[in-house]
């Protein structure tokens, strides 16, 4: 299944089911919202999950766009980008988390053909303030697929206070053979989608209060499981990311893991360019900013020469184009500042040199 079927066959299924289609929203959260990007497919929705009415009701489906830089320095693996899409649902206090799980394994099964034998899910197994999700834990049960019960890792907040709950993670097995193990002790089980009881609200003291409805959000990584669909081994080998490999392979020879640093990291800073962000020394220009820089980075490790504006037309912007002259400038400034120094930097020196001229540590050791 191509991307676009992938898609289709996500949202119709919950539409037929009652489900209203909302669109996404930018990478860039609302005004007052002081994160900087938006992170999840839930993001958007906070308020409605906390009781506010939504206007087009309480089952709802999307297409999310979302960022997360805490995923920044595992990009490069088979399963983590810098921005990814969700496909997400949710009921705001409708329908319950059993009805949850069970419609996401008859679209599993039925809509995308992965078969029973191949899918594992954990469980939140309980901690000092909430019991263990006895109910998900039968409902699975009476699936006939296998669980793991499991602490913290299944219970999801999309940060350290607000809404909040119990989930369970489905995953699917990548591996050749028959499926073994759990997906906490073996990685070729790859999680797919989770399903979450949202149902609390966490305080700044770390308690929890009942929201006033309880809702059921589900994130779908599209990414994801079209590399599961497309029986492909990362996230970097499926039809989405063919435009970017084929016109970074073909301008640089870089190894596999330069390569996927190199067009993950070029394709996230055009979606963020083109939502209107520019790079600066801080919040989310710097974020940019981080992003183009590492490109280059990486792109001179193995030879200085290469520049961005080789790339082909539709896969750069202006704006990168110009941070790669500034940040040109600032090499040229960095390397008469590091010839003061002798051969071998101590920690003090790259502390100085980043505090005092801006000069990031794997900078200098480029101008080594």
């Amino acid at each position: 299944m191509n991307v676009d079927q992938t898609v289709s066959t996500f949202i119709d299924f919950y539409v037929e089911r009652g489900h209203r289609r909302i669109t996404g929203s930018s990478l860039i959260p609302p005004p007052g919202d002081p994160v900087l990007f938006t992170t999840s497919g839930m993001h958007p929705l906070t308020p409605y999950l906390e009781g506010r009415p939504h206007p087009l009701g309480s089952r709802l489906v999307n297409l999310q766009r979302c960022l997360r830089t805490t995923d920044l320095e595992e990009v490069g693996d088979p399963t983590h980008l810098t921005v990814f899409e969700m496909l997400g649902s949710w009921s705001l206090g409708d329908y319950d988390h059993q009805q949850s799980l069970r419609w996401g394994y008859e679209l599993l099964r039925d809509g995308l053909g992965i078969p029973r034998d191949r899918l594992h899910v954990t469980v939140f197994g309980g901690d000092g303030q909430v019991g263990q999700d006895t109910p998900s834990l039968e409902t699975w049960s009476e699936l006939g697929v296998p669980v793991e019960l499991t602490g913290d890792d299944n219970w999801w907040s999309n940060g350290p206070t607000g809404p909040c709950g119990p989930d369970s993670e489905i995953f699917v097995w990548t591996g050749e053979g028959p499926p073994q193990g759990t997906p906490t002790g073996d990685e070729r089980w790859v999680e797919v989608w989770n399903h979450v009881l949202m149902s609390y609200r966490r305080h700044e003291d770390g308690s929890l209060e009942p929201l006033p409805q309880r809702n059921i959000d589900t994130g779908m990584g599209l990414e994801r499981i079209l590399t599961v669909l497309q029986g492909k081994d990362s996230v970097f080998d499926i039809d989405v990311f063919e435009p970017w490999t084929r016109g970074v392979s073909g301008l640089w020879e870089l190894d596999r893991d330069s390569l996927r640093v190199v067009v993950d990291h070029l394709r996230s800073s055009t979606m963020i360019v083109d939502d209107g962000v520019t790079p600066s020394s801080t919040g989310r220009g710097y974020v940019l900013r981080r992003l183009v820089r590492r490109v280059l980075t990486t792109l001179w490790r193995d030879d200085p020469t290469r520049t961005l504006s080789d790339l082909p037309t539709e896969l750069r912007r202006d704006v990168v184009l110009e941070e790669e002259l500034r940040f040109v400038g600032l090499l040229e400034r960095g390397r008469k500042v590091r010839s003061r120094f002798g051969e071998r930097l101590t920690e003090e020196d790259y502390d100085y040199l980043h505090q005092t001229h801006g000069l990031p540590r794997e900078l200098v050791d480029l101008l080594s």
